[in-house]
């Protein structure tokens, strides 16, 4: 039997993948370091884009259950390109959120969105929860 690992957002075990090793260090790094409430976060949120479903892995929400972060993982192993960053822009056109987060790891980007003009800005550091609300 393949191992697994118990996820708590989604309060079930599952597949223990490299993707989901980065997921579950970075959901529990959210909650315990940064402070993120665990209630206001859910993994693997489906949604449909142009007919398709699809899966964001981590969707942040304020206490307005609005969707305020989208955040993408990437096993160890996979580099993080364009092509990473055009899967989780394809996916906020959906959620429409003013925060985007790529990590894999070893490597971890955040950009702000300004929903009035669309301009990204990349910054150094996850913004903390109070800001999202």
């Amino acid at each position: 039997m393949a191992d697994t690992i118990y996820d708590p957002l989604r309060k079930k075990h599952v597949a223990l993948t490299p993707e989901e090793r980065v997921r579950q260090r970075f959901v529990s790094y959210l909650v315990q370091s940064v402070g993120y409430p665990a209630s206001r976060m859910a993994n693997e949120v489906g949604i449909r884009l142009n007919g398709a479903k699809k899966r964001c892995d981590t969707v942040v929400y304020n206490r307005n259950a609005h969707p305020v972060m989208i955040i993408e993982y990437k096993a160890e192993t996979v580099a993080i390109t364009q092509k990473v960053f055009d899967q989780i822009l394809r996916y906020n056109m959906v959620f429409k959120t003013p925060w985007l987060v790529v990590t894999n790891s070893r490597q971890l980007y955040c950009c702000h969105i300004d929903t009035a003009t669309g301009k990204v800005e990349f910054v150094t550091s996850l913004p903390e929860y109070s800001v999202l609300e």
